[in-house]
């Protein structure tokens, strides 16, 4: 007899899911029988990643929000009619990707705002938003992409490595107050990851940037989006009823190779 990953009858909500990790995760959880929520500050990445699920037999609907304004996410999710499952995984490394990471000594508030706007308050304003609705149904999934960046600690990366450490803090919690009502809220930290706004980097896996970000890893290759899927549509699901306020690596080995 197989075991699989059923979510049948669930309202999944990924945020962040036009491209990259979200999209994985998203295309995991629609194939394990949820329908899934797109969201994506791009409506054209949104509707592209929907289109895709869709055509691999999968339900998915496209709700452009953004997860840094409380407002938007409270009307999004009211339309929605709530959800069942919320994975936070909209973040970024300021607006710009990673330029002007400097020590910590040398920057100002001015810097650290895209980091905790959307890694923190972001993840803050989606975890207030669904909760009344998996309160009130008994049922409840939140899963928490955070960054071994925040457990371990980076250098020059100050600010990212405070939001994503709050928004693990938020996930433990929150964890302890809504057990009692069917709800579980994990994180899931990742390492680094092969995505869109990294490719330029790793079309050339011998040069010397990619060889020495890898050289920690005991598994020499960034990770690929479907890798912390499955984690993602397990803890989405019934079977992960007793698993609550934990954060599970998904690293290459790196946080142990420290």
């Amino acid at each position: 007899m197989g075991l699989a990953i059923e979510l049948d009858g669930l309202k999944a909500l990924v945020t962040g899911s036009g491209q990259g990790v979200g999209l994985g995760i998203a295309k995991t959880i629609s194939a394990a029988g949820a329908e899934v929520v797109v969201n994506d500050l791009s409506e054209e990445r949104a509707n592209a990643a929907a289109d895709a699920i869709r055509t691999a037999g999968g339900k998915a609907v496209v709700s452009c929000f953004d997860v840094t304004r409380y407002d938007a996410v409270a009307a999004a999710l009211a339309q929605l009619g709530g959800v069942d499952v919320l994975v936070n995984n909209a973040g970024n490394a300021g607006g710009l990707g990673w330029p002007g990471m400097k020590p910590f000594a040398e920057t100002d508030p001015a810097d650290w705002e895209p980091f905790l706007r959307v890694n923190l308050y972001g993840v803050m304003n989606c975890v207030r938003a669904v909760l009344p609705h998996m309160i009130a149904k008994g049922y409840g999934r939140i899963v928490t992409i955070v960054s071994d960046a925040g457990r371990i600690g980076e250098s020059h990366m100050g600010a990212y490595c405070a939001a994503k450490a709050g928004a693990a803090g938020l996930t433990r919690g929150v964890a302890r107050e809504v057990g009692r009502h069917g709800i579980t809220v994990n994180n899931i930290s990742l390492g680094t990851m092969r995505t869109p706004m990294s490719e330029a980097m790793w079309s050339n896996p011998d040069g010397p940037q990619a060889k020495a970000l890898m050289k920690p890893y005991m598994i020499r290759r960034p990770g690929d989006p479907s890798d912390p899927a499955g984690l993602a549509a397990y803890l989405a699901s019934p079977m992960a009823s007793w698993i609550t306020g934990q954060t599970f690596p998904v690293n290459g080995g790196y946080s142990v190779g420290q």
